[in-house]
């Protein structure tokens, strides 16, 4: 084993695949895994976005692009696809894309849950069973094949906001990292969820944007601070690397405390 510190988080050489990795928490890790010697694949469901993700993130390292919506299975068998030609193998996949709805109570649609349900939810399994022989080229009982949901801490706790479907939503993707984790340890591929709290990101814009509502955002933080790109690339990393390889099922807050102090 290499006990060296700097070995213990390597991940240099390990093929990564990281949906809805054109912007926010996806670019964020998609970034880290390529500055970290990883190759990458990320994907969108807009082509524009993607371009332009591929061009800045090939300046710091080997990364590629797929335009595909996730939400339909005709985009799911396009980045299996692409995946394939690219990749004998997938080391880490990062199922990160997804949205939110937000209305009040009494106006709150079923579309709004149909949506998010089924690109929060329903397309981490379909990406995740449509990459299974690609995890299963990479599994190995010493370094495992790693799966990421990201989840959020509004799945743990109670936000403020009318968001119905988002909140319920990660929770759901929270216990379907448990139930594939037990399904598939047994094949040595792992596998655990991120629930980040407030990022800089297009979901969070209409709130950090403004200077008044980011003091509120930052002073309802234990830590004082919103997440940095260093502190979400970090924990997929970890989870990637030797120093994760024995952690399967778990769901970690990312979040400056406040999932642990409420």
């Amino acid at each position: 084993m290499n006990s060296h510190p700097a070995g213990l988080f390597d991940v240099g050489g390990k093929n990564v695949v990281v949906t809805g990795g054109t912007r926010g928490i996806g670019m964020m890790i998609a970034s880290g895994f390529a500055q970290a010697g990883a190759r990458v694949i990320i994907s969108s469901r807009k082509p524009q976005a993607c371009a332009s993700a591929e061009a800045e993130l090939s300046e710091i390292g080997d990364v590629a692009a797929l335009a595909a919506d996730l939400s339909r299975a005709e985009g799911v068998e396009a980045l299996a696809r692409f995946v394939a030609d690219r990749f004998d193998r997938v080391d880490v996949l990062v199922n990160n894309a997804g949205a939110t709805w937000g209305a009040a109570l009494d106006e709150f649609p079923r579309s709004g849950f149909d949506k998010i349900l089924n690109l929060n939810v329903t397309s981490i399994f379909e990406v995740t069973q449509a990459l299974l022989p690609r995890l299963r080229a990479a599994a190995a009982a010493d370094d495992p094949a790693r799966v990421i949901n990201i989840g959020s801490i509004d799945g743990l706790v109670v936000s403020g906001t009318d968001n119905f479907s988002y909140g319920a939503s990660k929770a759901a993707v929270h216990m379907l990292t448990r139930k594939l984790a037990a399904t598939l340890a047994s094949e040595h591929i792992t596998v655990n969820a991120i629930a980040p709290g407030p990022f800089p990101s297009k979901m969070m814009a209409f709130l950090l944007d403004d200077p008044e509502a980011r003091a509120q955002v930052e002073n309802g933080v234990p830590l004082g601070r919103v997440g940095s790109p260093e502190d979400v690339a970090g924990t997929a990393i970890f989870l990637s690397s030797r120093a994760g390889a024995y952690l399967t099922g778990t769901v970690i807050p990312v979040d400056g405390g406040i999932s642990g102090t409420r």
